[in-house]
């Protein structure tokens, strides 16, 4: 059975007082995680290990980076490697986000080498992908998010692939408050689903969790996790609200 999960992408916000007041609430408003339930909190990197010691004690949380660099090690001044996260017990990690695609330029390449190292290290990435407002109004959606599960994903062993987790995330509704209608983000979902079926097998792909992120919030998660191939969400700024992200752990399903 497919994991349950709700993913917090804190991005560049709030101070460590904030956060680790955000953490203590989240923790006391959904204090019991069931067992095919995770919740996985990406907060910056300054915040990995404070964070994860709070969590340390509390079953189906987690901390996870938002990004890590494409090199091993060397002189790359304000990068953090895959290495350097697990050396302080990190276990998951954000690849590719649309972010970080836009603003750095990061290549398909460049991603690929970042869930090799991931893998290296022992830490599952959590591997972003997601249309453009051009593409999903006049281009073939479809395709487009096909291509880049192609072009980083097809250098990883099935074995790898197996343990990846996917966040599929309309670049259109991401902070905008637009989201994808059910419908529309249960289509692309499936789409994924059948391209790891074709690539790897279905064995392999009814077992990765495929999580939707694009404005979702406490009132639309429940129709959203609904779907058959939507197993929760990558959330970014309702999950900066305790109540709110709570709200949205709670609609996913049993």
């Amino acid at each position: 059975m497919r994991k349950k999960i709700a993913a917090a992408n804190w991005k560049m916000n709030l101070s460590w007082k904030e956060g680790k007041e955000l953490i203590s609430q989240l923790i006391e408003l959904s204090p019991t995680i069931p067992t095919a339930h995770q919740v996985i909190i990406a907060v910056p990197f300054p915040y990995l290990e404070l964070a994860a010691q709070l969590v340390a004690a509390q079953p189906g949380y987690f901390i996870s980076a938002q990004n890590c660099y494409h090199k091993a090690a060397g002189a790359y001044t304000g990068e953090v490697a895959a290495s350097m996260l697990a050396s302080v017990g990190i276990k998951y990690c954000i690849v590719g986000h649309s972010e970080r695609r836009e603003y750095q330029q990061e290549t398909p390449e460049q991603l690929a080498a970042k869930l090799q190292l991931c893998f290296t290290h022992a830490i599952t990435p959590i591997f972003c992908c997601g249309e453009p407002l051009s593409v999903r109004e006049g281009g073939n959606p479809s395709e487009y998010v096909r291509s880049q599960l192609v072009d980083s994903l097809s250098c990883l062993a099935s074995e790898q692939i197996a343990q990846l987790i996917i966040a599929y995330e309309p670049i259109w509704a991401i902070g905008t408050g637009k989201t994808a209608s059910p419908e529309q983000a249960q289509e692309m979902h499936l789409a994924i689903r059948n391209y790891l079926t074709e690539s790897y097998g279905s064995a392999i792909a009814q077992g990765i969790p495929i999580l939707y992120g694009g404005s979702v919030k406490g009132s639309n998660a429940t129709a959203i996790f609904a779907n058959p191939d939507i197993d929760g969400g990558l959330v970014g700024g309702a999950s900066l609200n305790a109540v709110e992200f709570a709200t949205i752990i709670g609609a996913l399903p049993q």
